[in-house]
């Protein structure tokens, strides 16, 4: 197998990364492939411990077809086994245990998402209970006598926790050793993870020199800011993306819903998006930043192509450009889209709908409170007019044209 010149791979691989403590074995471990024609394994690991994922998660998986775009072996390790423990990582409190049938649930979920980044014929899925549930209890004692309990209370959640008095179940111990042993079992050359995972990352990389193996490198990406986030005094600065900070773009919204929200960044948040998401190479981005500065490029345009990009993603590329165009249509030119969803809703009485429950049904809010917060802000139109009041009844009949904040719209008929 072919791969591309050692410097040319380390360029794609370190860009928007955080950590990589042992460089120059990464270096070593290219430079090997590259002569012998072997690729690499790179390995990240997924509790799925809940089912939807947001573009926050993709930084991760995002990097792994950079891998898998330069010819490595890629392994989508499924955690089904560590997942019923839960990873303390920067818990003040115990997580509530899992069902094995929680995770295989969620597991499903979780494939079915990350096919739209990865390719399917070139990933590997595997599941940790494939060697974890063969460790047995002997194992297991072999396997904690390879690390010290000092060691582990470096952590600094479990030293904040220690500390505080707050408890500390044994599992929650094990857990850094049992992601750690993955990597020895999986003989992994590379293990991926976020800024947050670098103690388990590196606790891997020590087992695998315990068991007589050539230890792993350790790359992390970074925490994805939300949104919201935006430039002070040269530093961005934001919280991190988020379903319950309502500042996220889920990978399963609509094509429309995740350019409206792309193109709401600020132009500074946008590059940072670029440098994490997209998969164009670094000399392509520089192009296009060194486009905008000079003037050739407005900005809206670039954004335009990030959107489209990762639209087109996970919704196809000719529907993420045309959910651009359509985003273009509509809020350059104040137009109303041409593909709107048609809903039928049941009248609460004979009255007619409540508002409020006529958003939920529409499939315009996610919850009561997000449709009363959004009335309440005047974000909600019926048929071009604003509605006053929470306690507004759309009577019976229809079909009315209901638009919530910039960019959600549906006609709906209530029966």
């Amino acid at each position: 197998m072919s791969f591309p010149p050692v410097a040319e791979q380390l360029d794609l691989i370190l860009r928007g990364t955080v950590d990589c403590p042992a460089k120059d074995d990464l270096e070593k471990k290219l430079t090997k492939s590259l002569a012998t024609g072997k690729p690499l394994t790179i390995k990240a690991g997924f509790d799925p411990t809940a089912p939807d994922l947001h573009l926050g998660h993709t930084v991760l998986i995002t990097k792994m077809r950079q891998f898998q775009d330069l010819g490595h072996r890629v392994v989508f390790l499924i955690g089904d086994f560590t997942a019923m423990i839960g990873d303390p990582t920067g818990r003040s409190a115990t997580r509530k245990p899992l069902t094995r049938q929680d995770v295989l649930t969620n597991a499903e979920t979780y494939k079915a998402q990350v096919f739209k980044i990865l390719d399917p014929a070139k990933t590997e899925v595997a599941f940790n209970s494939t060697w974890l549930d063969a460790l047995g209890t002997v194992g297991v004692v072999e396997l904690t006598a390879k690390y010290t309990v000092a060691r582990i209370m470096e952590r600094e959640d479990f030293r904040n926790r220690f500390t505080s008095g707050i408890s500390i179940s044994v599992h929650e111990l094990l857990y850094p050793l049992m992601q750690g042993y993955d990597s020895v079992a999986m003989k992994a050359d590379v293990e991926l993870g976020g800024t947050d995972q670098l103690f388990n990352l590196l606790v891997g990389r020590q087992l695998m020199k315990e068991y007589g193996l050539e230890p792993q490198c350790v790359l992390t990406t970074p925490i994805l800011e939300g949104l919201d986030a935006h430039l002070e005094d040269g530093v961005l600065v934001g919280k991190k993306m988020s379903k319950s900070l309502a500042n996220y773009v889920g990978i399963q919204e609509a094509p429309l819903e995740m350019v409206g929200k792309l193109m709401s960044v600020s132009d500074d948040l946008m590059w940072r998006y670029f440098d994490l998401l997209s998969t164009r190479k670094t000399v392509e981005i520089a192009a296009l930043k060194a486009a905008v500065v000079d003037g050739s490029a407005h900005p809206m345009k670039v954004k335009g192509e990030l959107a489209a990009e990762l639209a087109g993603r996970y919704h196809g590329q000719d529907v993420g450009r045309a959910a651009v165009d359509e985003w273009m249509r509509i809020f350059s030119q104040r137009e109303t889209p041409t593909d709107i969803p048609e809903v039928r809703v049941t009248a609460a009485s004979d009255a007619g709908h409540g508002i409020v429950q006529l958003i939920r049904d529409a499939g315009l809010a996610e919850s009561g409170g997000e449709a009363r917060r959004l009335v309440s802000q005047g974000a909600v139109h019926l048929d071009g007019v604003p509605v006053a009041t929470v306690d507004h009844v759309v009577p019976k009949g229809g079909p009315f044209l209901v638009k919530v904040g910039k960019r959600r719209f549906a006609r709906v008929t209530v029966a």
